[in-house]
């Protein structure tokens, strides 16, 4: 993914030890931040954390490999470009249909975190809190992600991002509330099947933030696709479910198989057009 050089985003918040500081817009960006993204791009996490005096938050005397500092700066960059070119994007999107895009936060975590949705532990993984409008990245989920489901590459974590700001998109355009009023007046597996609905829905919508992140300032570059596929495979339900249990239960499915979220990704990226993601009507 070209992004090098380019805006970053201010509204990335880090809860691992820095007291949940935001960063300021294009500036320093927390260095655990720089350790989670290190773990996902395959990196050793150790070398920059085991650089930090935990104490006061600031390095420590012992000496650091001068790579290791020039990685912490790329990475860094990497995370806050990512962010920002969603941003741009559904303004611009927001915008052509007379709305008014907020952006969320993106808060980087471990271990456990509290959003307004409640107390959310590492299991959780990735989710996306509308009460609070913040997207809560999981850094133990990224690192299985990474090490035991094989979804390696830069353009995964940016597929990632993209999913969760997909369903802050819901949120603005009242989708997901539809479905919570849904709670409690439809049947149980009734309703999960429309929560499964709605996170194929998110795939779609992080397709088309990609569509129009490479229609409008080229940053796909050769194997930056497939490295999306393979993170929707990875976190597909029947996928998840083989790994952890051995055998898969459709009915307890809660975000649709690998089939179907590399499906609903690929059509938002091909087409690049909202009126084309109603996973709700869709017979798939």
């Amino acid at each position: 993914m070209k992004w090098r050089g380019r805006a970053q985003s201010g509204n990335i918040e880090d809860r691992r030890g820095l007291g949940g500081r935001k960063m300021a817009a294009g500036g320093g960006v927390g260095i655990l931040v720089v350790a989670a993204i290190v773990w996902l791009l395959g990196g050793n996490p150790k070398d920059i954390i085991n650089s930090i005096d935990t104490t006061g938050g600031q390095y420590s005397s012992a000496p650091v490999d001068s790579a290791v500092i020039a990685a912490e700066a790329e990475l860094a960059e990497f995370a806050s470009v990512v962010l920002k070119d969603t941003e741009d994007i559904w303004h611009a999107i927001f915008s052509e249909s007379g709305k008014t895009y907020r952006e969320p936060t993106l808060v980087l975590f471990s271990g456990a975190a509290e959003s307004a949705c409640g107390y959310a532990a590492s299991a959780t993984g990735p989710f996306y809190c509308p009460g609070d409008e913040k997207v809560y990245i999981d850094l133990s989920f990224l690192q299985e992600l990474q090490r035991r489901l094989g979804a390696t590459g830069d353009f995964a974590m940016a597929y990632i991002i993209a999913h969760e700001v997909g369903h802050h998109v819901q949120k603005l355009l009242g989708i997901s509330d539809q479905l919570q009023n849904l709670q409690g007046r439809v049947s149980e597996s009734e309703y999960r099947a429309q929560l499964v609905r709605l996170e194929l829905q998110a795939d779609f919508l992080a397709g088309v933030w990609a569509h129009y992140a490479q229609a409008t300032k080229n940053v796909l570059e050769e194997g930056d696709v497939e490295e999306a596929m393979n993170a929707a495979t990875a976190v597909g339900d029947d996928r998840i479910q083989m790994e952890s249990q051995g055998y898969v239960v459709p009915d307890s499915f809660t975000h649709g198989t690998s089939a179907q979220r590399k499906s609903w990704f690929l059509k938002g990226f091909r087409t690049g057009d909202l009126n084309q993601g109603d996973t709700f009507s869709s017979n798939d």
